[in-house]
């Protein structure tokens, strides 16, 4: 039996920084890396391949991280799909699983087909299974390499004692 905990909660939202802003306004989350033009190696789009230029702001909430996507290109994507008219709101949820590939098969076996694929550098992918219709989003999966593992810890340091200032800070993968 899986018990993956979600370790990230993501919105669509067409700018990431005024988003990120609002969000640490309200809740206190904070601060936020801004991530410009995530470069991929491979982008699958429902199998066939795709091509997808977004940028995110990440930042810590408690225990979980909040991830603001915003989609830079006009190609199908998994976000549009979502939000065909521009809109915004959550997306998916996020779980670090020990195999991506044997936790897509799962999804896939529970009938959640797989909306995205891509990579960041080669061997480490993310992929998001389309849980839209049970659950109203998406689950994004992905291993627990060292490079993930240090924005994860990152972001949460950075949250220890985050007093509203600095907000928006620069990052790159």
């Amino acid at each position: 039996m899986r018990r993956d905990p979600i370790r990230q909660v993501a919105y669509f939202v067409p700018d990431v920084r005024v988003a990120a802003r609002a969000h640490s306004a309200l809740y206190g989350s904070g601060p936020y890396f801004v991530a410009e033009h995530i470069p991929l190696t491979l982008c699958r789009y429902r199998g066939q391949p795709g091509k997808l230029d977004h940028t995110s702001a990440y930042g810590q909430w408690g225990e979980v991280m909040i991830e603001f996507v915003q989609q830079n290109n006009p190609e199908p994507s998994v976000f549009f799909d979502m939000y065909p008219n521009g809109g915004s709101g959550i997306h998916h949820i996020a779980l670090i699983v020990d195999d991506i590939h044997a936790a897509m098969r799962h999804f896939e076996a529970q009938g959640f087909a797989e909306g995205l694929y891509a990579e960041v550098m080669p061997g480490a992918g993310f992929a998001m299974m389309d849980t839209v219709k049970a659950y109203g989003h998406f689950t994004e999966l992905y291993e627990p390499t060292p490079p993930l593992l240090g924005v994860y810890d990152l972001v949460k340091r950075s949250a220890q004692g985050f007093d509203g200032t600095d907000i928006i800070r620069p990052f790159a993968f």
